[in-house]
Formats: C-alpha cells, sequence, structure tokens
C-alpha cells in the first residue's frame, strides 16, 4: 500500500513540474553559486574560461561523443548559448537511434551483457545531455529520445540487473562496483526521462530501493564473496574502486534530491562514515598533491575527492569533509569532480574557511576490521609518518597481499605496493596481483595460492588488537589462511615506538624450508658498510635494520664469509602502471632451512631532528625469548616476544621468565626512563601486553585476568592510569596501583571497582 501511493505521489510531482524543470545536477542553484564564484574565485574563472574554451573548439568538430555532453552540458546552462544545446541534441539524436552501447566483448558472452560499464557511462552522459537541453528540445524530441533511450541504455541495464525474469547478475558479479554503476546510472537516467516515461517514476523507487541490500551484502561462503563494505565504512576493493562504486551511488542519490525534493530517500547509516574513510587512508603532502593507500587496483594519487563532494552536496556538511575536500584539490579523480573538469566545476563547493592547525577529530589510527585494512600515522599533519597494512581478502581488484604493509614518511611512499598495470598485460595477473610485488613472507619461493586472484581466497587474513598510546602503537596482522597451503603460522605484529617501527613476523611451515620477506621500495636504498639496509628519495629516509634471527653482516662483511648473518638479496619487479619498466626490490632471508623462524626487523623513522641522535637498538635473548631494547628520547622500551606462546604448547600456558619478568604473554613491552632500573616495578612508566593474563616480578603482580588479553597502559606508576584493554567481554582486569585513590581510565563498561589493599591491585569487573 505504502509503494502503491508513493507511485501516486510520484506521478502528481512528474506531471506538476512537467513545465518547471528540476535538473539533475545543473540546477538552477548550483549555476547560481557557480556565477558567483567565478566573479569572486580566481581559480574557479580560471577553471570556467579553460572549459568555456574546449566547449567552443568542440563545436568545431565533425563527430561528437556522447561524454562531451557533459563539457556542452555546463556550456548551455551557462549562457543559454543555442548552439551548445543543438550540439548535444545531435548527440542526442545518434546515440539514442543506435542498437546498443555495449562492447563487443561482453556482447559476445553467453548469455548477452547488455547493460554493463559502456552502457552506464553513456546512460550517464545521455542523461545529462537530455537534462540540460530539456527546456530547448520540443515536446516531440523529448517524448522520441526519452522512448530511444529507454531501449538502448535503461532496459539493458534493467533486464540484465534488476528484472526478476531477466536478470542475471548479483551484488558481487565483477566485483561489487559493478552493480552501483550500471545500476545507479540506469536510476539517473530515469530521473532524467520523469516526465516523458509514465513507468520511470517506478523504475526510480525500484532502483532507490535497492540501495541498503547492496550496501548490506554480506558475501558469499561458497563462492569466496566478501561483504560490500566494512562497518566503519570502508569498500573492500581499493580506495579507486571505493571511489568509483560509491560516487555512482552518490550521484544518483543526488540527482534524486535534485530532482524529487520532496521524497524523502532511503536512510544509510554508513554514508556518516564513507568519508572517515577516504580521510583515513589518505596521506598528506606539503605543497603537494594528497597520496594514499594504494593496496589493490588503485593508483597513489588516488582520492575520494568526488565522493566526499557529492556527500557535501546531500547534507554532510562537517568541517572535517571541508579539511579533505580542500586537501585533495589537486588529486587525482577519474570521476570527473575535479575543479578542472564540467562537473567538477559545477559542483565545486563554497567551503568554510577554517583555522589554519585545523586537523580532524578522529584517531590517527583506525583498524576497518571487516576488510583487514590499517592505518596508522604520528600525526594529522603534512609530511607525518603513516604506516597502512592490508591482511584481509584476494579476489578480482583486491590482491594476494595477506600481511602486506607499505610506509609514507616526510612527504614520500619510500615502502611501498608495487601497484598494478592495463588488466590487458599479461604481468597485471603473472606479477602485480601476486605475492611477490608486495611485502609479504615467502616460503620456498612461494607466497598465496596464484590462483587466489580468480577463485578467491577460502580463508582470508585478519586484522587485530589496534592499540594506540602518546608514543606507542600496536597491530597483530593474522596471514596464516591465505597461506595454509604452506605454513600453519603467519603472524606479522607491527610495533611503533616513537621513531621505530618493529616488524616481527612469527612463522611455521608443514615442513622446512627456506623464508624471506620482500621489500619494496621507492628511490635510493643500499646497504654500505654496516647493518642497516637505506631506503632514501629526496630527503625522505628510513632504515631498515634486521634483528633476528640475526643481522646483516657488521661492518659491511662479505656474506660468503658471515653465512649465518641475513642475506639481501636484489630481484626485479616491475613499475606501477608501467609493466614495460623493471623496478628492482629486496629480499632478505637466512640461510637455515627450518620449519620454524621468528624474523624481527626494525624500521629507523630518520628527520632532522634524529639525525645526529638515532634511537639506539640493541637484540637480547634468552631461554625460549628474544629481546629488543629501544632508547631514544630519554626513555628505554624493552620488547619481549615469549617464544613458548607461538603455539608450539598446547595443554600447558605459555609460562615463562625473562629476566625476571614472570608471564604467560606472547608479547611484554615495558617503557623506563633511560638509566633508570628496569627491574624495578616502581619504574615502569608504560607497560604492554599482548596475548597474556599476567605479568609478575619478585612475587608482585602488575596486571591479571583468568583470560588472556591484550592491554596497555600508560602513566603505570601514577595516581591516574590510562587503559587501553581488548579482551573477553565479561572479566575481571586486576591492575597494580599505589593506593586505593588511584583513578583508572579504561573507555569499558566497569560494573564494579575495588581495591585490594594486601596485593596493591585495583580490580575491574568489565561487562558488555
Amino acid at each position: 500500500m505504502k509503494r502503491t501511493l508513493l507511485y501516486i505521489f510520484l506521478a502528481l510531482v512528474f506531471v506538476g513540474k512537467a513545465q518547471e524543470r528540476n535538473y539533475l545536477l545543473h540546477t538552477d542553484a548550483n549555476i547560481k553559486q557557480l556565477k558567483n564564484q567565478i566573479s569572486r574565485n580566481e581559480a574557479v574563472r580560471k577553471s570556467w574560461d579553460a572549459q568555456y574554451k574546449k566547449a567552443e573548439k568542440l563545436l568545431k568538430k565533425d563527430k561528437l561523443k556522447a561524454a562531451d555532453c557533459q563539457l556542452l552540458g555546463l556550456a548551455y546552462r551557462m549562457t543559454g548559448k543555442p548552439k551548445f544545446a543543438e550540439a548535444i541534441k545531435a548527440i542526442l539524436i545518434d546515440y539514442t537511434k543506435r542498437d546498443t552501447w555495449e562492447s563487443k566483448t561482453l556482447l559476445s558472452r553467453t548469455p548477452k551483457w547488455k547493460g554493463g560499464l559502456k552502457t552506464s557511462h553513456t546512460s550517464f552522459y545521455i542523461a545529462i545531455g537530455y537534462d540540460c537541453i530539456y527546456n530547448y528540445l520540443t515536446e516531440n524530441e523529448r517524448q522520441e529520445i526519452a522512448e530511444d533511450f529507454v531501449k538502448v541504455g535503461i532496459t539493458p541495464a534493467r533486464e540484465d540487473w534488476l528484472l526478476p525474469n531477466t536478470d542475471f547478475h548479483t551484488f558481487d558479479t565483477m566485483g561489487h562496483n559493478w552493480w552501483s554503476a550500471c545500476v545507479y546510472m540506469a536510476g539517473f537516467s530515469s530521473l532524467a526521462i520523469r516526465n516523458e516515461i509514465p513507468e520511470a517514476q517506478k523504475w526510480v523507487d525500484e532502483i532507490a530501493d535497492t540501495a541498503k541490500e547492496w550496501i548490506d551484502y554480506s558475501g558469499s561462503v561458497l563462492q569466496n564473496k566478501p561483504p560490500t563494505f566494512d562497518q566503519d565504512g570502508g569498500f573492500y576493493e581499493s580506495i579507486n574502486y571505493a571511489s568509483y562504486g560509491v560516487s555512482q551511488y552518490l550521484l544518483f542519490r543526488y540527482a534524486f534530491q535534485s530532482a524529487l525534493p520532496e521524497v524523502k530517500q532511503v536512510e544509510l547509516p554508513i554514508l556518516d562514515k564513507i568519508g572517515d574513510f577516504f580521510i583515513q587512508t589518505s596521506y598528506y603532502v606539503k605543497d603537494d598533491k594528497v597520496l594514499s593507500v594504494n593496496f589493490g587496483d588503485s593508483f597513489i594519487n588516488k582520492t575520494g575527492n568526488s565522493c566526499v563532494t557529492l556527500l557535501w552536496h546531500l547534507g554532510y556538511t562537517d568541517d572535517k569533509y571541508a579539511w579533505y575536500i580542500d586537501k585533495v584539490s589537486q588529486g587525482s579523480d577519474n570521476e570527473g569532480m575535479q575543479l578542472e573538469t564540467p562537473n567538477g566545476l559545477l559542483l565545486h563547493p563554497v567551503l568554510p574557511k577554517l583555522a589554519d592547525d585545523f586537523v580532524p577529530d578522529l584517531p590517527t589510527s583506525h583498524l576497518y576490521k571487516d576488510m583487514g585494512w590499517a592505518t596508522l600515522r604520528n600525526s594529522w599533519d603534512d609530511n607525518a609518518t603513516m604506516l597502512a597494512v592490508k591482511s584481509g581478502f584476494t579476489w578480482n581488484h583486491t590482491h594476494a597481499d595477506a600481511g602486506s604493509y607499505i610506509l609514507f614518511h616526510k612527504g614520500k611512499n619510500l615502502i611501498i605496493d608495487s601497484g598494478n598495470a592495463s588488466y590487458l598485460s599479461p604481468l597485471y595477473t603473472e606479477y602485480y596481483c601476486q605475492s611477490e610485488a608486495h611485502n609479504v613472507v615467502i616460503f620456498n619461493g612461494e607466497g598465496q595460492n596464484r590462483k587466489d586472484i580468480y577463485f578467491g581466497v577460502t580463508n582470508q587474513g585478519s586484522l587485530h588488537n589496534l592499540m594506540e598510546g602518546e608514543n606507542f602503537k600496536y597491530l597483530l596482522a593474522n596471514a596464516t589462511g591465505p597461506y595454509s597451503h604452506i605454513l600453519s603460522r603467519n603472524y606479522r605484529n607491527f610495533v611503533w615506538v616513537g621513531d621505530v617501527i618493529l616488524v616481527i613476523d612469527d612463522l611455521l611451515a608443514h615442513k622446512p624450508g627456506k623464508f624471506e620477506w620482500l621489500l619494496h621500495y621507492n628511490g635510493e636504498s643500499t646497504l654500505k658498510g654496516g647493518i642497516d639496509l637505506t631506503i632514501k628519495k629526496d630527503d625522505a629516509k628510513v632504515l631498515v635494520r634486521p634483528l633476528f634471527p640475526e643481522t646483516f653482516p657488521p661492518g659491511g662483511e662479505r656474506p660468503h664469509d658471515f653465512p649465518e648473518h641475513m642475506l639481501l638479496t636484489e630481484k626485479m619487479g616491475y613499475e606501477d602502471h608501467h609493466p614495460e619498466q623493471t623496478k628492482p626490490y629486496w629480499s632478505i632471508s637466512h640461510f637455515e632451512e627450518t620449519a620454524r623462524t621468528k624474523f624481527v626487523s626494525a624500521i629507523i623513522l630518520e628527520d632532522e631532528e634524529n639525525k645526529g641522535k638515532l634511537p639506539v637498538i640493541e637484540r637480547f635473548e634468552g631461554t625460549d625469548f628474544l629481546g629488543v631494547s629501544i632508547t631514544q628520547d630519554g626513555k628505554t622500551t624493552q620488547v619481549y616476544l615469549n617464544l613458548l606462546a607461538d603455539g608450539r604448547l598446547k595443554h600447558r600456558n605459555s609460562v615463562i621468565d625473562m629476566n625476571g619478568w614472570e608471564t604467560d604473554a606472547y608479547l611484554t613491552i615495558l617503557t623506563f626512563k633511560e638509566g633508570a632500573d628496569v627491574t624495578n616495578i616502581e619504574n615502569i612508566d608504560e607497560l604492554f601486553i599482548g596475548h597474556g593474563s599476567y605479568l609478575r616480578r619478585d612475587g608482585k603482580a602488575l596486571m591479571h585476568s583468568h583470560s588472556k588479553y591484550t592491554a596497555l597502559v600508560e602513566d603505570f606508576n601514577s595516581g591516574s592510569l590510562k587503559v587501553e584493554f581488548q579482551g573477553q567481554a565479561n572479566t575481571t582486569l586486576s591492575i597494580h596501583a599505589k593506593n586505593a585513590g588511584t583513578s583508572v581510565d579504561i573507555g569499558q563498561n566497569v560494573k564494579s571497582q575495588s581495591f585490594d589493599e594486601s596485593l596493591n591491585m585495583i580490580q575491574l569487573k568489565i561487562t558488555e
């Protein structure tokens, strides 16, 4: 009944608006705003002048393309000059009289794909042209073009994607972005011809109704397909396809809002989060283009400008989005929302003036747990340091890169993803999509199953336990699933302390063999006379130092004389988007063939402030544990890795004494003031426990629970503890405290809090 009433209402709206046009994109308000900006904004004026000159040049061509409707439509709506309308009309007649807009390749498939991306894109262009010159066309011309438009553009899409008696696609056909492009451009087109085709009102409603289903698509177990969206707004296919797929829906939603402002659209809470996803996955460079996390089939300069601009016009006008739009104004955007494009100029928002020191009110690190992405940065400043990690799904536009990471530092992408190439290049499948093109662990020359790209990975990777303190960050990557044909354990821990990022690989194979880890880089990279591998581009520089099982040969000694040390081997890959050009990368390995090993390496972030006083890193070890000490800026951090906690014990707990620290934790990390007695618990400034239940020293318990957890405690010996806790939902957590007056900021639902004077511990009852 509700839908019937909606159809009646829409019909009345359509009839009432037949003479007074509510345009889709080129609204009267947008045209007026653009004219105002031209008179006040020099960049906008220059863009308009350039666009108008291009439009004039188009009129001299013998043959025009459907895409030209975007520029010609803007020129006509801005000037009202008939010559632009006539050119558009010729395009409309030419294209709508054709039998198909689809490619021969898709039409040769069984069944024929009549409503693919060529039909989608052409429909968008034709709809813009039709909408812009709507009042220039005669009633008969409008009717004839609309009917032909339905036959060649809208009906093929509806038959392939929507109609129960003909469709054969689903939400995950060709990845997850084709649905959005093909279906919502059919909806956009239906809005354009809403007055001429009575059924269009029903089509628009049906298409709008699919949005929540598309966003909520939960994946397919039997066919190895993932959900489309992460619960926090991420889109698993890549930044590139997130921008494309989401923008196609937002164009439809905005056109719907413009054409039918009286009709309430479906509520989609995820729209509150999509803009944040693009902010979190971008890296901001001073006086240069924004870079982005280019996992999968993406581009290093790809941004979410089109999506955030459209969200802005849809009412999502938080200051952080204004900040982002301003930042990405020089990015790369194939969706045509840059200022130098017709649609970007038309929709160029008037942004509020923000404070010079404005930064988004967002955490500097974020985990997209459903899709296995995380970004960690030391600040929102330009040229900061950002680490991005992926351990998630592999299929189609997502590569075989479980456990891989990239690093941005001082305005440069130094540790890189190899990127991708044209889908027509054999190297796209043979190299770019495969494990060797990424910063991952390889065993006996193998990475993930090479067929994962086509068939999808059955057991996907995952990320866990993101924690962030004032000077500390932690993340765990589980890449075991994608490597399960060769490895029983493939865990990668990231421990970021000050200017050092430790990468700890915990590896177990089904049989003895050779492990190696790969390092892809930009710029120059050398190993000269020491144990540090240098990666440098312009003034950005990091040092990479293997620590376990061994370092590189000391003092620049020859590997031949020190075979027990780590071996550095140069290999050849290919440039991002340039398969015709080779590019070197590194393999770091150990001579020993084994079934179980631990790789521990340090990435040292060099900058102007620490160049002469780099962190002092020392390795130590004992019975069943490995250790790393990091001293910098007046503090010493000790990192303990409990080898008994790596899964080798199953019916006994991984209890160990590591230099007097008694625990069952996998990772124990303690920070002290430099020079302090590191055996005295009163000197602990910061404590991290990774997957453990207790920590004790000299009979005194520092932390305790009956189940294992991951936790960070800052200001450990102060009267105000700052705790980040991830563990069992209902648990009792005890923390060492000086007295009953010690406060605990934990960010959890604490049912009760008490103090045990005999143990000097605060007991927290944590509930869901």
